[in-house]
């Protein structure tokens, strides 16, 4: 947006506000505010993400916050003092919405999570509108350790909202909130980035579509689909990184398992020269069942025992329980919300074991 047009935007926004309160807006700028995931900040009063999971926090006093966005900027879980999680959508006429007021007097966390997968229009946070007389508070450095999710539609939260595996594909039932990734982060208590991008693959993409790029094409780069700035990886260092990639390479005929294999391993070698002392956990999901399952997990299995021959101590396999259907579908038989919660109560235990977080 241009950069006039935007301050004017504001003020008319601000001058809407008057009506039913006093308030002023806090530019995404604000060194008060908290980002957590791949967030180009190219302009600074417009940060832009993509990947599900990125999330803004921020400590405020006042009685009352709105979010301000660019419109179009897809659907997002917020949440005030760690409670009352709601989902809210910035369609194309959204620009602003209010998230909360008649908050108690003191100090309050706002919570902002991208829960829709945003590679087309890209989100876009202009910053917060809180009371004239309140401000935000310095929250001081997250020193959590840090975990990222490599994956795609099931790590994304593809139709977990659906009411059954007949309904199709779309944004509003989709949510990021409700997948293992996210559940992990949470009961672990961990910073996490998600780098994710339903239908994509190791080496060949869904239905072997690979026009738009594998994730070992895109993974350098802060957002999916936008090579114009290469991400921060080694300020980005994560303690524990989890890959499920294989579900899109397998699921339609023509997967070649040792190409699979050889794309994969490239990619884990690629990434171990970008964090040396990370624990990479290599994930097979719970949509492949036969002999598609079969062949990813041998291939997988394979490219480990040559990883740890060579001498990588930081290399681990699990597998999660294929779904049966018990637990219900989400879209286009997707894992359910609760398919996700079985996932992450299965991983949760290997996770704290490798990460030493109770």
């Amino acid at each position: 947006m241009n950069m006039s047009k935007f301050y004017i935007f504001v003020v008319m926004l601000l001058c809407s506000l008057t009506s039913v309160a006093q308030t002023r807006f806090v530019g995404a700028d604000n060194d008060n505010i908290r980002y957590m995931g791949r967030v180009n900040f190219a302009n600074r009063f417009a940060p832009m993400m993509a990947y599900p999971g990125t999330t803004i926090t921020a400590c405020f006093t006042g009685s009352s916050i709105a979010v301000q966005m660019k419109p179009g900027s897809g659907y997002f879980m917020v949440g005030v003092d760690h409670k009352n999680y709601h989902k809210i959508h910035f369609g194309e006429r959204d620009s602003v919405i209010r998230i909360a007021s008649e908050l108690p007097e003191g100090r309050h966390i706002i919570e902002l999570m991208l829960v829709s997968e945003e590679y087309q229009s890209q989100a876009e946070f202009y910053g917060f509108v809180i009371d004239d007389d309140a401000q935000l508070v310095d929250m001081g450095k997250d020193n959590r350790p840090l975990i990222e999710f490599i994956g795609d539609s099931m790590t994304c939260g593809y139709g977990t909202e659906a009411a059954d595996g007949s309904v199709k594909y779309d944004p509003s039932n989709s949510n990021f909130f409700y997948t293992y990734a996210a559940i992990i982060a949470r009961e672990l208590d961990m910073r996490f980035t998600v780098v994710a991008r339903s239908g994509i693959g190791a080496y060949r993409n869904y239905d072997g579509n690979n026009d738009a790029g594998t994730m070992p094409q895109w993974y350098d780069y802060t957002l999916i689909y936008d090579d114009s700035q290469k991400w921060d990886t080694a300020g980005n260092v994560p303690d524990v990184l989890c890959i499920d990639l294989g579900t899109n390479d397998f699921s339609t005929t023509g997967c070649d398992p040792e190409l699979y294999r050889e794309s994969y391993e490239k990619f884990v070698r690629h990434l171990r020269g970008l964090y040396p002392k990370t624990k990479i956990v290599i994930l097979s999901g719970c949509m492949l069942a036969g002999k598609p399952l079969e062949q990813q997990n041998g291939a997988l299995d394979a490219m480990c025992e040559t990883l740890k021959s060579e001498g990588d101590k930081n290399i681990y396999r699990f597998d999660f329980t294929p779904q049966d259907g018990s637990l219900g579908y989400g879209a286009d038989l997707h894992p359910s919300k609760a398919q996700h919660r079985k996932m992450a109560n299965e991983l949760l235990p290997f996770l704290r074991t490798l990460t030493g977080r109770k």
